[in-house]
């Protein structure tokens, strides 16, 4: 069953009739982000299916928005590899985006030895499936910022910089990564001619906000519900600035990559930061204050007094090479991202549906891109024309 053509009069495509019929695999798409990009790529016409465990809140934006009706949906964990294999010989998707995965710092600590299995064995087993699975041509392996060794640079963190990882989140992370990388040079590799003409990326994003995220222990689901409850946020680590950008923003990112997997364009198969613009990395204190000021009655917040594991205090991501590479930017400020965000919240606590919010910000964000693409082109019309 597909979307509600009604709730799509405004959406329009990233590439013309790209993802019409395209057979995609998502996995972790009863997450938040992979249930706003089963909900996208749908809209585009794919034909998606999904694999993940249930969803990990209730309520979740899976349900709400009713992300399982647009999927062909197999609950089971990334770890069982003969079930993921499964999915993969039934499915035979074309593109695959693995998004499943531990994605919490704090819980980490608690159980480092699920965070590790689900991050990095989770990832071999994706991959060992793909190899063999003669339909796929191209692949996203989404991991995280924080697969960086953080060294508390003020400098936004490049593709080539060292990975690492403090907390055992971040080290799986960067452990995928370098999961990753073995298997596209020991089994994808184009130049070999074992090759079978895979195409490998993996793809690390800021801070992810935006409506129908309801899991514990991040800033905007906690923000929220104590907005809700009428009572006081705690806040762990105030003054730690992050990268902060629109869900929306590395998901264009992402399925800008994928398709230039699928065209086979030259030096795609590595791995890139989809982070915003140097505005948008911003205090936690600031996150706060501006969601805090978006609820006329929402009740302030206080600093968390009592002893936390560690947590890096400064992060950034140079986006530079997808800017330059792949064309994609994000194109939300601070402000508009808070605004998206409180106005998916707001409408959910004032009773609208789930799909409607979701896909009305799909919808204005697609219209946003037509609109910066055009301007991008008149620029380079008018510096060509000046050179």
């Amino acid at each position: 069953m597909g979307i509600r053509k009604s709730a799509l009069e405004n959406v329009v495509t990233l590439k013309a009739d790209f993802w019409k019929n395209k057979s995609v695999l998502i996995t972790g798409h009863t997450g938040f982000k992979g249930a706003w990009l089963s909900l996208w790529l749908n809209s585009l016409g794919a034909d998606v299916s999904g694999y993940a465990t249930e969803p990990p809140t209730s309520p979740s934006l899976f349900e709400l928005a009713s992300a399982g009706i647009c999927t062909k949906s197999t609950i089971a964990d990334i770890r069982d590899s003969a079930s993921l294999k499964r999915v993969f010989k039934s499915n035979q998707p074309e593109v695959v985006f693995h998004m499943a995965a531990q994605s919490l710092v704090r819980p980490s600590y608690n159980d480092p030895v699920e965070t590790f299995t689900t991050n990095v064995i989770g990832t071999v087993n994706v991959l060992e499936s793909i190899r063999k699975c003669k339909s796929v041509k191209a692949v996203v392996i989404v991991t995280s910022d924080k697969c960086y060794e953080n060294r508390q640079w003020a400098r936004g963190y490049r593709e080539n910089d060292p990975l690492g990882g403090y907390d055992p989140y971040s080290s799986s992370k960067a452990c995928a990564e370098l999961v990753t990388a073995s298997f596209r040079s020991s089994f994808f590799n184009r130049k070999d001619s074992q090759g079978n003409g895979v195409s490998i990326a993996s793809a690390r994003a800021g801070n992810v906000i935006g409506g129908g995220d309801w899991a514990a222990d991040r800033l905007i689901p906690d923000l929220v519900r104590a907005f809700i409850d009428n009572r006081s946020a705690v806040i762990r680590n105030p003054l730690a600035t992050r990268p902060w950008q629109h869900v929306l923003e590395p998901l264009s990112g992402y399925i800008t990559l994928a398709e230039s997997l699928c065209d086979g364009q030259s030096g795609t198969d590595q791995a890139w930061n989809f982070g915003p613009d140097e505005a948008n990395v911003r205090s936690v204190n600031d996150v706060c204050d501006g969601m805090a000021g978006r609820f006329e009655d929402a009740v302030h917040w206080r600093r968390d007094t009592s002893e936390n594991p560690h947590e890096a205090q400064l992060l950034q991501l140079d986006s530079s090479k997808a800017r330059r590479k792949l064309g994609w930017k994000s194109i939300l400020t601070f402000e508009e991202t808070l605004d998206w965000t409180a106005q998916w919240y707001k409408g959910y606590m004032a009773g609208k549906d789930g799909l409607e919010l979701t896909l009305n910000d799909i919808g204005r964000y697609q219209l946003r891109l037509s609109k910066s693409s055009r301007e991008t082109s008149v620029c380079n019309v008018v510096h060509a024309n000046k050179n």
